[in-house]
């Protein structure tokens, strides 16, 4: 996906995560996040923007730590967000092309990173958000897409992944709409991402792409999508993928 359209996908998926906690409510309990409340997903997002957001316009180009989740809550919390948000948008709206600060995954420029990582950060917690309110809206089939890829091919391309196998194994997802596929293969070392359909596969989720990217992201079961072959494979995916916050 284009910046540009990361940037509009990020602007209308914080809007809906505000909209959807301020109907559930501080103390609404989060079911995609065990032991979490609404207040505890809007600090937690509401710091990664604003982290991201000193990047951006600061130019660190080393690491440099969050301030802080705030001791806010209710009313003075949600518009805490929602500004937040709002100062993340627009500091990716105006950002040189050029833009030279510091990243975490592999990406064409900064500003692509930051675009990117932000707009699928905060689309997953808005399902997060929505889960507290019943069945949460689906992602969009271009961005979910584009969520999947970031996820297997630079996330867990990175040694820290956990996702480990002593015997070698291969894992197949495919998205039914947008006609993406990706062969993972794991072992005892980081998964290995192409994006190829070629080649045999000791397991395969297929769906929607929606789907697809909840699934690989442990927001919804895995009995939300097809799956074909290895049943084990699903079962370590779920237990070892979890991206962490550090």
């Amino acid at each position: 996906m284009e910046t540009a359209e990361l940037i509009e996908h990020l602007h209308a998926e914080g809007r809906l995560l505000a909209g959807a906690a301020e109907a559930a409510g501080p103390d609404a309990a989060v079911p995609t996040c065990p032991g979490w409340r609404i207040r505890d997903l809007l600090r937690h997002t509401g710091t990664v923007h604003r982290w991201a957001t000193a990047f951006v316009t600061e130019g660190y180009t080393d690491h440099h730590p969050d301030a802080g989740e705030p001791d806010l809550d209710g009313t003075a919390l949600l518009e805490w967000f929602r500004q937040g948000h709002g100062l993340l948008v627009e500091a990716l709206s105006e950002a040189p092309a050029d833009l030279d600060c510091w990243t975490f995954l592999p990406a064409p420029s900064p500003l692509a990173f930051w675009a990117r990582r932000q707009a699928h950060e905060t689309a997953v917690h808005r399902v997060d958000a929505e889960s507290a309110l019943g069945e949460p809206g689906p992602v969009p089939e271009r961005p979910a897409a584009d969520g999947i890829d970031e996820l297997l091919c630079a996330f867990h391309g990175r040694r820290r992944s956990r996702v480990r196998t002593e015997v070698p194994r291969t894992l197949r997802v495919r998205a039914t709409d947008t006609g993406d596929v990706w062969t993972v293969r794991l072992s005892a070392e980081p998964p290995r991402t192409v994006r190829s359909a070629e080649g045999p596969a000791d397991c395969e989720l297929s769906g929607p792409a929606g789907r697809l990217h909840l699934v690989l992201w442990n927001r919804l079961p895995v009995t939300d999508v097809a799956l074909d072959g290895d049943r084990e494979l699903a079962r370590l995916w779920r237990e070892s993928s979890a991206i962490t916050w550090s």
